[in-house]
């Protein structure tokens, strides 16, 4: 059993909201959430944690894990910006953590350290009451960066019972791209009644919700959530409850002494060897490049990455012949690439 448990207990700055909608994917945030749980927020001390490779190898959900795919993770990890704003309308901009380090330990064990930013520490420790409890196992089983962020939102109110939120700053601290889900009953459906689901499942609380405030034509402008402890729920979930990888996998650390395949750019060469390990050739690796740029917008290798292996092993459960894998690949992300622009 992992001691990455030993302190089940997140806590939480409301500052970081932003942080959170903004910039991180689902493994950065599951990463977030797990260092914070780590630190103690009264002793900075503590500011610097350690995971075993082993353990950051589930927690960003990677299979073989590539000496490629782990550096472009921990890159990206120390490019997370956080901004808050200053009283005259300006704002201070500075990264949340400012090393990482992968190496092995006296007993030659890999690991991965991460030491945050000296500008972010008042924003994890010394902050008093001014962050909010949550046992960390309510997060692990949920499925998306949207419900755990509803799940933190809704869960500040848990003794209150009830809150109201404008569905654009909703949407805002929920991280959803202003042109995704714009018809109501497309947000209900694919947020709202998703998340509801989810969290009644897998979390402590769980909740309704109606219209609040209306505009013209009857238009949602809030959302009144109502929000109780879930007693149907008393799951305690750990990292190695859940089966995100097989315990045995490799990690390839060591350099590779077959020569590197160079697919034509950084993000070409993290999908063909990380994501796709370097089954395809540079033509079809440079088609499912745009194609994967297509469904998960925006500069996040890291996501585009996680996203594509995804993929690969969504193809692997229906096995297709060697010949065919190619095109079945493509047709699944062709297929997310439909869905998102009907949303």
């Amino acid at each position: 059993m992992s001691d990455l448990f030993e302190t089940a207990i997140v806590q939480k700055r409301n500052i970081l909201n932003e942080l959170r909608a903004k910039n991180l994917s689902l493994m950065e945030l599951r990463f977030f959430t797990i260092y914070l749980s780590k630190i103690n927020p009264r002793d900075i001390d503590t500011r610097l944690v350690r995971f075993s490779l082993s353990d950051y190898q589930k927690i960003m959900n990677f299979g073989r894990l590539n000496i490629n795919q782990l550096k472009a993770s921990t890159d990206s990890l120390l490019c997370k910006v956080v901004s808050i704003p200053k009283p005259s309308g300006g704002y201070d901009s500075f990264q949340l953590f400012k090393k990482c380090t992968v190496d092995k330990d006296e007993n030659g064990e890999w690991f991965v350290e991460i030491n945050a930013h000296d500008e972010a520490l008042p924003l994890m420790f010394d902050f008093k009451n001014q962050y909010f409890k949550y046992e960390l196992w309510n997060t692990l089983q949920l499925k998306s960066a949207i419900q755990i962020r509803m799940y933190e939102i809704l869960k500040q109110y848990e003794n209150i019972g009830k809150r109201e939120i404008d569905i654009l700053e909703l949407r805002e601290l929920l991280g959803i791209d202003p042109k995704k889900y714009s018809r109501l009953e497309r947000f209900k459906s694919q947020v709202l009644d998703y998340c509801q689901q989810a969290m009644k499942e897998n979390t402590d609380i769980c909740y309704t919700y109606e219209r609040g405030k209306t505009g013209k034509s009857g238009k949602w402008l809030s959302i009144i959530f109502y929000i109780y402890k879930n007693k149907s729920c008393t799951r305690n979930i750990q990292l190695d409850d859940i089966g995100y990888i097989d315990d045995n996998v490799d990690i390839e650390l060591e350099d590779d002494p077959q020569e590197e395949i160079d697919y034509g750019s950084e993000l070409a060469n993290l999908l063909g060897s990380a994501a796709l390990n370097d089954e395809f050739n540079l033509d079809q690796v440079r088609v499912l490049q745009d194609l994967t740029m297509k469904a998960v917008p925006g500069n996040d290798h890291l996501e585009m990455c996680n996203y594509l292996v995804s993929k690969v092993h969504k193809m692997n459960v229906y096995n297709p012949k060697k010949e065919n894998r190619f095109k079945y690949l493509c047709k699944i992300i062709e297929s997310d690439i439909k869905e998102t622009e009907k949303s």
